[in-house]
């Protein structure tokens, strides 16, 4: 066992400095100013100097510097190799504790391929609002591959109504709005909720929040962007926000949809979601 694993548990076994990891889990591959994980979190600046002073001593996050202030993020291998231990070493790998996700599968098949058999791949996008940047990316996926996936938006805290400059730029584009409404996940997550292959946070305030493990375990990523909501100026200069965020997740919805999905395992595929979202 690596000798830094039982200092990063006694760590991660504090309460608050767990909350961070999660919060910076959620967020991966983003890293975040300590002023943006304290006011998530509700910590003091004091208090969460030295709480990302310890993980950061263990290796479990890394700063990097932006201009004159450090940002915060999660260092993948680092929590991988812990993990590792964990299940590993530790538990000798029994499959009656050990994620079966983390199980190879003797017959050579994808776990994508096996839970999409027969039908399309259900994909939900998630904002707070669930009224422009999630809206836009359901839209797109159902129009650009609607013969491979289910494409569904909800929020954590649904608007009353749809974003009118969201709308408009849908219907700019060619886009039918019809079947467009402002949801909560809660529809997604009962017992009558489809089958979730893939679940992406658009917005960083929908990332920063703790929702409840989905059903199945889909492949989560993050795609956070900038609100074109808070866009201000004239007409003409907030369209142009809207503008910019329907081209931004085109791009990256457009790589998804070339994604090889029957074929890559779990892991490239989340490491390939967790590339687009860097983009």
């Amino acid at each position: 066992m690596d000798q830094m694993t039982p200092q990063r548990l006694t760590v991660l076994g504090h309460a608050q400095r767990l909350a961070i990891f999660r919060l910076l889990m959620r967020r991966y591959p983003d890293r975040l100013p300590a002023g943006e994980i304290g006011a998530a979190l509700e910590l003091k600046p004091s208090t969460l100097s030295a709480y990302l002073a310890a993980l950061s001593e263990v290796g479990l996050i890394g700063q990097t510097r932006a201009g004159t202030s450090l940002r915060y993020g999660i260092e993948m291998e680092t929590v991988r190799s812990l993990f590792d231990a964990l299940l590993i070493d530790c538990c000798q790998g029994r499959p009656d504790i050990c994620s079966p996700l983390a199980q190879p599968d003797p017959s050579g098949d994808s776990a994508m391929t096996r839970s999409a058999a027969g039908r399309k791949f259900n994909v939900l996008f998630i904002c707070t609002g669930n009224s422009a940047r999630s809206i836009l990316a359901e839209t797109i996926l159902r129009d650009r591959a609607g013969d491979r996936f289910n494409a569904y938006s909800a929020g954590t805290k649904p608007s009353s109504e749809l974003n009118p400059f969201a709308v408009q730029v849908l219907r700019d584009k060619g886009h039918d709005v019809t079947p467009l409404r402002a949801k909560t996940i809660s529809e997604f997550q009962g017992e009558d909720a489809p089958p979730l292959d893939f679940v992406f946070t658009v917005c960083d305030l929908a990332a920063n929040e703790e929702c409840p493990p989905w059903p199945g375990q889909p492949i989560s990523g993050h795609w956070g962007m900038a609100d074109p909501v808070k866009a201000t100026g004239t007409e003409a200069e907030r369209a142009l926000a809207f503008q910019q965020a329907y081209g931004a997740l085109h791009r990256r919805i457009e790589a998804f949809a070339a994604l090889p999905l029957t074929t890559l395992d779990r892991i490239a595929l989340q490491s390939a979601v967790d590339d687009i979202g860097r983009n």
